[in-house]
């Protein structure tokens, strides 16, 4: 297989880690990984990280900045991890948005991922806001697969439906977005959210996610076995899913670096098993995580919960 270096604003940096030595069974992502910066050849399929440097969708809806830092974040609490098989990652680099250019970044961002997903790739959106949402759509929308006439639908770990209807594009406006762009192609958007928070969310949004036809399970009921249910059902009339991960569903106590923090959220368990249960269902065709703010991590605890999620996702997508 052929993977292309898609158009970025930073190339892939070196990744950096502990070393143990140079044999596989020391082997830890940080050695792992392939910069993508011209054409490469890969024997099965490959995991392909691409990050977006934004954060102008969480100043538009009025939350803390910083998550514009969460790709770097991410990068360095994956690339100590151990691998335990036989995965191959590449990292593509990232499209980075300057100042409030947010929909120049985000068709950017999308041309690069429906590109690496054509090209037989499992794409990971390093965000950013959430607004890489409506970024990674552009992507997956755009892709031969979806273009060609797949059944795809959009998996919302989240606290948020971010269906809010503004005139400027935010954070919390991108499932709005795709359900009107889907709308315009004589489609109807698959989209299920998994972790609301009813105090977090008002009347409005759950009318909004009520005419859309969005299927939810709230953050209080969100034991192991009902998570587990409603994503199985989900996922039964799907050929193909987009998986996005907003950390806010987790505690404040688990994921504290966040735009948002929770006040309840659900167990980091909860979300590890879904996530697992998504990448080994071989229906996964992109996944992103959103919202990591450096700048209030404490100890780095929400970066790690990020790369532990990527890493359960890699393992069951790539060795299934």
């Amino acid at each position: 297989m052929t993977l292309r270096a898609p158009s970025v604003d930073v190339p892939p940096q070196p990744w950096t880690g502990r070393h143990d030595g140079d044999g596989p069974e020391h082997a830890r992502h940080w050695q792992r990984v392939q910069a993508l910066s011209g054409a490469i050849e890969t024997a099965g399929r490959p995991a392909v990280v691409v990050g977006f440097a934004s954060d102008a969708g969480v100043a538009r809806n009025k939350g803390r900045v910083g998550a514009a830092a969460g790709p770097a974040a991410i990068r360095a609490a994956l690339g100590p991890l151990a691998v335990h098989d036989g995965r191959v990652l590449a990292d593509a680099g990232d499209v980075r948005v300057e100042a409030d250019r947010l929909e120049d970044g985000q068709a950017r961002f999308g041309a690069a991922v429906a590109q690496l997903i054509d090209d037989g790739a499992l794409t990971v959106g390093l965000g950013g806001g959430h607004e890489i949402a409506y970024a990674s759509y552009r992507g997956v929308a755009g892709s031969a697969k979806v273009t060609g006439g797949a059944r795809w639908g959009v998996l919302n770990l989240d606290a948020h439906f971010d269906l809010r209807d503004e005139e400027n594009p935010s954070s919390g406006t991108p499932f709005l977005q795709m359900a009107h762009e889907e709308k315009a192609l004589g489609r109807e958007l698959n989209y299920a959210v998994l972790g609301i928070s009813r105090p977090n969310n008002t009347r409005v949004l759950f009318d909004e996610a009520d005419s859309l036809g969005v299927t939810y399970l709230l953050d209080e009921d969100c034991t192991r076995e009902a998570a587990e249910a409603f994503v199985a059902e989900f996922l039964d009339g799907l050929d193909v899913v987009y998986l996005t991960i907003d950390l806010d569903v987790l505690p404040a106590a688990v994921a504290p670096g966040v735009s948002a923090p929770a006040a309840y959220g659900v167990p980091l368990e909860v979300i590890n098993a879904v996530c697992r249960q998504v990448a080994a269902s071989g229906k996964l065709l992109h996944v992103d995580v959103a919202e990591l703010n450096p700048a209030f991590d404490i100890d780095a605890r929400t970066a790690k919960v990020a790369a532990r999620l990527l890493d359960t996702i890699l393992g069951a997508a790539l060795n299934g």
